[in-house]
């Protein structure tokens, strides 16, 4: 008998793994608190749940895709939530990018149920969700991953199996957040830098690409600024959240990280400047505003 997937959060990432996971003929089940959202999921063939709990009694794994720690807690433990209703032999698979010291709690909670626990961030942005090519840094026991049969292949186009218990998934995930936050904080200060010394914008991004300054982040995020376009494929304040998250994990490693601490501030600044909810490529607007220069402009400004 074919197992049946749920995935709770159905936000840009979260509604993207859905549906690839429909695409590939898995059963699946989603949840969310946004009504229109789950009118979506319906209409592309998708079963809505009406509850969490409701969720949990349909679904053999749980991807549990939300925003942070503490609405992850409250999905598995809080009022209703799916720990008390799944059932024995389930698996959860916890993606938001937590403190790597979190996943392990939450495997020793869930075990007392004979639950199961994948530490399984993911990696992408909504692009990759939708085309079913996330990377998910995944950790926990071999029975975890057995029980999980294929259904991690259903969202995902790569899939590392990083350790035999829960935190190690989330551990790669903060490093991948702290590379992907300190080389966007960077792709815009050199962006300002450049327009400010009077390089024309797209001929700057055009040479870098080719050039060895180029970084993945820079050739995916400049064209949001060449467009003038800061439309929140992921928000500022995701890294606010994320690189405090590094931060966190550092301080308590008593571990220096100068440049994530600079980053953190731009992002932190960006969002004191009212930005916070944009894309964060809006980081070159706190240089903006800093040093006078202009920006390219787009739809934005039409």
């Amino acid at each position: 008998m074919s197992k049946t997937l749920g995935v709770i959060g159905l936000g840009s990432m979260g509604f993207g793994a859905a549906l690839s996971a429909l695409r590939r003929d898995v059963s699946t089940w989603g949840f969310d608190l946004n009504p229109h959202t789950c009118e979506r999921f319906a209409a592309e063939g998708g079963k809505v749940a009406g509850s969490l709990a409701d969720l949990a009694r349909h679904s053999d794994v749980v991807l549990v895709l939300v925003v942070n720690a503490a609405q992850t807690e409250s999905v598995l433990f809080g009022d209703n939530g799916i720990a008390a209703h799944l059932k024995p032999g389930s698996v959860v698979v916890t993606a938001a990018t937590v403190d790597p010291t979190l996943p392990p709690q939450w495997e020793a909670r869930l075990a007392e149920r004979k639950i199961f626990l994948i530490d399984g961030p993911v990696s992408g942005g909504a692009a990759k969700a939708a085309a079913g090519e996330m990377t998910v840094m995944a950790s926990g026991t071999p029975e975890a991953f057995a029980a999980a049969g294929d259904l991690l292949q259903a969202y995902a186009g790569k899939i590392y199996r990083l350790g035999d218990k829960a935190g190690v998934g989330s551990t790669v995930k903060m490093v991948n957040q702290h590379l992907a936050g300190v080389h966007i904080a960077a792709a815009c200060e050199a962006m300002a830098l450049g327009i400010r010394a009077g390089a024309h914008p797209d001929e700057l991004y055009e040479v870098i690409c080719n050039s060895a300054g180029m970084s993945w982040m820079f050739q995916n995020r400049v064209p949001h600024i060449l467009a003038g376009d800061y439309t929140p494929l992921s928000a500022v304040n995701i890294f606010v959240k994320d690189l405090g998250i590094v931060l966190d994990a550092a301080r308590k490693l008593a571990f220096p990280l100068p440049l994530a601490s600079a980053a953190h501030q731009l992002y932190l600044g960006t969002a004191a400047a009212g930005h916070g909810q944009e894309d964060d490529s809006a980081v070159i607007k706190l240089y903006a505003a800093l040093t006078g220069i202009e920006l390219p402009q787009g739809k934005e400004a039409a």
